[in-house]
């Protein structure tokens, strides 16, 4: 085989994250593991590159600077309908999980996350039956978080509004979204 069509055959990630110096780190990674990397940090980058670069993976933030990852999705997977799209959060919760396999991810993984564990996000086919189930409950805390992200999804991320329905000083809501979710 000639390099010529070597290069042909080489996948394609593109990394949608407005983290740059986690972006340099993933594409880095997954160059020494023979892919040929693309790396934006916002979402008029993110639509550009994905019909430019045509790529077979994609790595998505949940949380991008003044956008939602979630609101981006519907729109990468109709330019690039071809493409395996696993969605990375530092801000996970059930109910963006949810969302995000319904909107057309294969994967959904909390950061930090590995290049390896990436890449077998994108190729997991199917799920696991012997998945094992939390020894625990939620704690409260987590109960909390999660509730706030199902309302705040419910108002389609408005913050006032889910202030108003959960009772709440929009600062106080401002404040507890800032933080990251506790992890049990």
């Amino acid at each position: 085989m000639n390099p010529e069509e070597q290069q042909e055959e080489q996948l394609r990630i593109l990394i949608i994250d407005d983290d740059e110096i986690f972006g340099q780190v993933l594409q880095r990674a997954f160059s020494k593991r023979g892919y040929e990397v693309a790396q934006v940090t916002n979402e008029t980058q993110a639509l550009e590159q994905t019909q430019e670069f045509e790529p077979d993976y994609i790595t998505l933030d949940l949380k991008l600077e003044g956008s939602s990852g979630l609101n981006l999705l519907p729109q990468l997977v109709e330019r690039s309908p071809q493409s395996r799209i696993v969605v990375l959060t530092g801000y996970s919760s059930i109910a963006t999980a949810v969302e995000a396999i319904k909107l057309g991810a294969v994967n959904y993984l909390c950061k930090p996350a590995d290049a390896d564990e990436i890449l077998a996000a994108f190729n997991k086919q199917e799920g696991n039956p012997d998945t094992p189930l939390a020894e625990q409950p939620m704690s409260v805390n987590r109960l909390t978080w999660e509730h706030i992200q199902k309302v705040l999804h419910e108002h389609d991320g408005n913050i006032s509004a889910t202030a108003r329905a959960l009772g709440m000083h929009r600062r106080t809501l401002q404040r507890k979204l800032q933080k990251r979710p506790v992890r049990r």
